[in-house]
């Protein structure tokens, strides 16, 4: 089993906490959206499945059965399927393909492959990406790296967030598809020194860490004692959005 593999069925530990810790998305996002028959890849606990059914008729497929179960209550117009994306069979195909904050735990030797044969022509792709980024409350961030070289031997050194600017403009390269079309939104959320720690232990690489009470502990004091229990956390999204040149293979 590959590391992408293995950490993407990490999700499901705490669905609840995944749900109320994971940030939702610009609401502006969703306008560039269109298609009466949408298909969400990855849609965890719902956060993009809701503002999706506002748009069309949506059929959603989750890895982990204990986030679609969550995300049948949070967007209970939508259909929830549990299965592997990988491998399900291609039902009819639909006028747009979304993955919000998962593309990038599909294969990426077939995704490509993939949407477009989930496209009908002239579909469209949009994937839908998260970045952390330099900003908010910025010394906190510096500081904060201590942390992580102290319980996680595989941090780099002297690790620093980008700035928004030098986030390349992602998406995998294809001939089935035209040139995407690319739309960013900034934005910031505040964290009590809880909610931050929640937040960590829903991404995957502090999850699997043998030592993430430990890390997650220190990163909790440093919040308190230093930062008076409150910190900010700046954020890009990313929208990519492209065409299929056809309805690209027959579905499988």
């Amino acid at each position: 089993m590959t590391d992408r593999e293995r950490l993407r069925t990490t999700f499901g530990e705490d669905a609840a906490r995944y749900h109320r810790a994971r940030p939702t998305y610009p609401a502006e996002l969703f306008f560039h959206l269109s298609g009466p028959r949408i298909l969400e890849i990855g849609p965890g606990t719902g956060q993009a499945t809701l503002p999706l059914t506002r748009i069309g008729e949506v059929t959603a497929v989750e890895l982990s059965p204990e986030l679609a179960a969550v995300a049948r209550q949070h967007a209970p117009d939508a259909q929830v399927i549990v299965a592997n994306f990988d491998e399900w069979p291609l039902p009819d195909p639909f006028d747009l393909v979304v993955s919000a904050t998962a593309f990038h735990w599909l294969d990426p030797r077939t995704r490509m492959d993939r949407c477009a044969a989930a496209l009908k022509p002239g579909g469209t792709l949009a994937v839908i990406s998260t970045h952390h980024i330099a900003g908010g409350t910025a010394q906190f961030f510096v500081d904060v790296q201590e942390c992580y070289e102290r319980w996680d031997p595989a941090t780099p050194p002297n690790l620093r967030l980008s700035r928004a600017d030098d986030i390349p403009h992602e998406f995998d390269e294809s001939d089935l598809f035209e040139e995407p079309e690319f739309f960013r939104y900034e934005w910031e959320q505040v964290y009590d020194t809880e909610a931050y720690a929640d937040l960590l232990l829903t991404y995957s690489n502090h999850i699997a860490l043998p030592t993430r009470d430990e890390l997650i502990a220190d990163i909790r004091q440093l919040i308190a004692t230093r930062y008076g229990g409150r910190v900010t956390k700046r954020y890009m999204t990313q929208l990519a959005m492209a065409r299929v040149r056809s309805g690209g293979t027959a579905a499988s």
